[in-house]
């Protein structure tokens, strides 16, 4: 009488009563490799990677099927926030916005990013200064200092040429209007190593993005709800020195299907 009145056949409700719970147990075992992958990657990893991730592992999955999966088991990555300015108006050269938010590249060394983020803790302030390959993602050097001042800016420098010094004759190295890349030093350090200065609009975010949103990601993935978690500013230091260790040589570019490492490396295995 009941399934009369509702309009469905007998053998539609056997069915439907005999594979009760199908879905449930056929997802089980990617359900555990998700959670896996999300543990491993502390929480970091939303579906697009985790995706990529069990693709690598052998899954044949795409990530519809994995969202789905993530959202009836409440399985969430952090969300993002930002951010830290040091621009103080024109206190040096300003340099023509050469990319104008063409981001695009066909391999690494074309295009890079730098700029300066702040880690406040109840120990004191941290400052971050990395170079970006826009390319592969990947942070090719990097500087921490609890001062945001010259010094750290040209051990950043020194630490590209020394690690990637081969590879940077017409790299388009792109900042903000930061006092730091007004100075002389600067501009005159990229002109001696053949690297094209690009600065951003004043107080335009958007045309340095890529760096940017690396602030944001590593921020909201080891940092933001934690800043009490810290014992020490030497401690910060060297929570981000993991993450950034685990950034490149660990952690998927979605766009890539690879980490920045191993971008950069297979790209050059293919010039070769």
């Amino acid at each position: 009488m009941l399934l009369r009145i509702a309009g469905i056949s007998r053998s539609t409700f056997n069915y439907a009563k005999n594979h009760m719970g199908y879905k449930e147990s056929k997802d089980e075992p990617i359900l555990e490799e998700i959670q896996k992958i999300f543990a491993e990657h502390k929480g970091k990893y939303g579906y697009p990677r985790i995706t990529i991730e069990l693709q690598r592992r052998g899954y044949n999955i795409n990530k519809k099927r994995v969202a789905r999966i993530m959202q009836d088991n409440n399985i969430r990555a952090v969300k993002k926030r930002r951010r830290y300015n040091s621009y103080k108006g024109t206190v040096g050269k300003i340099a023509p916005n050469i990319l104008e938010r063409d981001f695009t590249t066909d391999g690494p060394y074309q295009k890079l990013g730098t700029d300066i983020t702040i880690f406040i803790t109840p120990h004191g302030k941290l400052y971050l200064s990395p170079v970006i390959d826009f390319h592969t993602r990947e942070i090719l050097a990097y500087d921490l200092s609890e001062h945001p001042n010259m010094q750290q800016i040209r051990r950043m420098l020194d630490r590209l040429v020394e690690q990637h010094g081969d590879h940077l004759k017409g790299s388009i190295m792109h900042s903000d209007q930061g006092w730091q890349y007004q100075m002389l030093y600067y501009r005159k350090f990229l002109r001696e190593h053949e690297i094209i200065q690009s600065m951003s609009r004043k107080g335009n975010c958007l045309d340095n993005s890529p760096t940017e949103n690396f602030f944001g990601r590593m921020k909201t993935e080891m940092f933001y709800d934690k800043e009490y978690s810290f014992k020490s500013l030497k401690d910060l230091k060297n929570n981000i020195r993991r993450y950034i260790s685990y950034y490149n040589k660990e952690r998927i570019v979605s766009r890539l299907r690879t980490t920045p490492q191993e971008c950069r490396e297979n790209y050059n295995d293919s010039m070769i």
